[in-house]
């Protein structure tokens, strides 16, 4: 499909020419869709190259064929593009949008299978503990392969980063593929803002808010509406609702005085307090395993989208307001707004480690995304990033040394796995995701340490 009015980008010679948008792991059709349907949203933007790439050549058709029936339902009229090879759905885009999840179902099912033999309780498994390190370390390979592609054949893209761990996977590229275009995104901060205010029962586009830390784990800083101060609001709600009073992040909330931006599942898994005790599990009603049933929908979801293309039936596709679009819309036409993105601290928060990954609030225009400078967090919300964040750099450094026992240092450090496992159990469970594993990691991660 392609079109002769085409959303010109200005070269340096001073022609202009379509811009590409190169989806990296375009099989994970679900979250493609949502993205195309935003995409076509704006204007400006019906016209672009889409270029989508998978390893998977039947879930990559899937892909292709509900891009273009997106297009036609919204009338688009992108140029878009299949490729099973990387490097030429990424040479000469503007934006590259990574959504890749090395392993799929299967990697993920192994992330908690194994740690639960070994009594380690999980809730979602992708941003920290032994689930996060794994899915890190496995991803590790990849991201850089597709850092040396795009330093290649288009070192002045923007990487637009969606797969998690977030915050290692961002520190990840930063060290090790020298990237400086790079930036982590995520919609919890919207989320937790839209469903706070449903939750207040005022409008979220009358609603002030501040939110910084890291990713899952940042905090609603300030949160006004009509220039007053809603935690009070908020406060007394809770008071009087015992069932607000058993969830994980507004426990977190009564007892640190900062709203968590992440749902109550992924917060559990963060911090020492909650997973290690029944008597918690109970109280806070925390599904454990609850990643798995997401698996299966994503599965059953994807399975509903290549039968519906197949038979020729409509294809519901609904928007998802998510911040990728609205970068690249902001970035091609110099509209200004404000998204929340993940990027290395470099002194934007105070107390927190300069090579961490850290999410705040980003303006973003035509000069692209640039980060706002926060200061100080509150001493309590900033103690427990540090630890966050102390987990996440060891799991960076095992990759970036070859180190095999940083593995290991990072899930003795984690909150929730150092609360649950005495420390030979730990190592014998890194020796066992490290078999389960196996050819998925670096060669020098491989190695079976023993206790």
């Amino acid at each position: 499909m392609s079109t002769a009015s085409t959303t010109p980008r200005t070269t340096t010679s001073g022609a202009t020419r379509t811009t590409k948008i190169a989806f990296i792991g375009a099989g994970s059709v679900v979250f493609t869709q949502g993205l195309l349907a935003d995409l076509f949203a704006f204007p400006e933007l019906k016209d672009v190259h889409i270029a989508l790439h998978d390893i998977d050549a039947e879930r990559l058709a899937t892909a292709d064929g509900a891009a273009r029936h997106i297009a036609a339902g919204r009338g688009a009229a992108p140029l878009i593009t299949a490729h099973a090879e990387r490097r030429a759905a990424l040479e000469g885009a503007d934006f590259v949008i990574n959504i890749i999840q090395v392993g799929m179902g299967e990697a993920t099912r192994t992330d908690f299978d194994v740690p639960a033999r070994h009594g380690l309780r999980q809730t979602i498994g992708d941003t920290l503990g032994v689930g996060g390190i794994f899915r890190a370390l496995r991803t590790f390979p990849v991201l850089r392969e597709l850092g040396r592609d795009i330093a290649e054949v288009c070192p002045d893209a923007w990487l637009l980063n969606y797969t998690n761990p977030m915050a290692m996977n961002v520190q990840y590229l930063a060290e090790a593929t020298g990237l400086t275009r790079v930036v982590g995104l995520c919609h919890s901060v919207y989320w937790t803002m839209h469903d706070l205010a449903e939750l207040l029962r005022i409008p979220l586009e009358e609603v002030t808010y501040h939110a910084a830390g890291v990713n899952h784990q940042a905090w609603v800083l300030r949160f006004e509406y009509q220039g007053e101060d809603v935690y009070p609001r908020l406060d007394a709600l809770i008071a009087q609702d015992p069932q607000l009073r058993r969830r994980v992040r507004v426990d977190m909330y009564r007892r640190l005085g900062y709203y968590p931006t992440e749902t109550s599942e992924h917060s559990s898994e963060y911090v020492p307090w909650y997973l290690h005790h029944d008597s918690e599990i109970e109280r806070l009603r925390l599904p454990v395993g609850a990643y798995l049933g997401i698996v299966d929908e994503n599965v059953a979801a994807y399975e509903k989208t290549r039968a519906a293309l197949a038979a020729g039936l409509p294809l519901p596709v609904e928007g998802t307001m998510e911040y990728a679009p609205q970068v690249i819309h902001s970035i091609t036409t110099g509209t200004p707004r404000t998204i929340y993105g993940n990027v290395p601290n470099h002194g934007l928060i105070d107390d927190l480690p300069a090579a961490g990954t850290v999410e705040v609030p980003c303006l973003v225009d035509a000069l692209g995304v640039q980060p706002t400078r926060i200061g100080a967090l509150p001493p309590q919300c900033a103690a427990l990033n540090r630890t966050y964040l102390s987990t996440t750099d060891l799991v960076v450094r095992a990759a970036i040394e070859g180190d095999p026992r940083h593995i290991r240092h990072a899930a003795m450090t984690d909150p929730a796995t150092a609360a649950s496992l005495p420390v030979e159990r730990i190592w014998e469970l890194c020796d066992d995701m490290v078999r389960a594993h196996g050819d998925a990691l670096q060669p020098e991660l491989r190695a079976v340490l023993g206790t």
